[in-house]
């Protein structure tokens, strides 16, 4: 199903090709590209429900550190798909004013929602790429994590 996504990013979203084709033309083509009909299904739907996230307002779990800091909690679900690593990175994210506590939630839904056994942060990475794209409003967010997904540092690193 993550390839699809993938695929579907790449060759349309991220390309700005015009993503407004019956859904019925996109399946025959992802099947023509090799793609299974019920991965096909997963990753139309995962699509619908990000996009049906801009509509609600997830509420993050969320508890007060000794600095007054406010920390997410994460269940015990969401530490096993998302390793320290990608639980981090979202944290810096937010540091950097890339995610705000809506947008990093819409991720996390996202990610809980991939059927794939393995999740690494390169993965996050493109599931945070592909929400902030959804997000109205984000297009400064999208571009500043679309410079730290694919701009490879320059000179020697210290």
């Amino acid at each position: 199903m993550f390839d699809i996504l993938m695929y579907l990013f790449e060759n349309f979203i991220h390309n700005e090709t015009e993503i407004r084709v019956d859904q019925d033309e996109l399946t025959d083509e992802l099947i023509r590209a090799g793609f299974h009909h019920d991965e096909i299904y997963k990753a139309l739907s995962w699509l619908e429900k990000l996009a049906a996230l801009q509509e609600t307002d997830i509420k993050p779990y969320f508890a007060k550190g000794p600095t007054s800091f406010v920390t997410r909690v994460y269940t015990p679900d969401e530490e096993m798909r998302l390793d320290v690593e990608c639980r981090g990175f979202l944290m810096f994210l937010e540091q950097i004013n890339v995610l705000d506590s809506s947008t990093r939630e819409m991720v996390i839904d996202r990610v809980m929602e991939i059927d794939s056994k393995e999740f690494c942060l390169e993965d996050m990475k493109w599931v945070v790429l592909m929400v902030l794209f959804n997000v109205p409003g984000k297009e400064n967010a999208y571009a500043q994590m679309e410079d730290l997904l694919f701009d490879e540092p320059e000179g020697p690193l210290h």
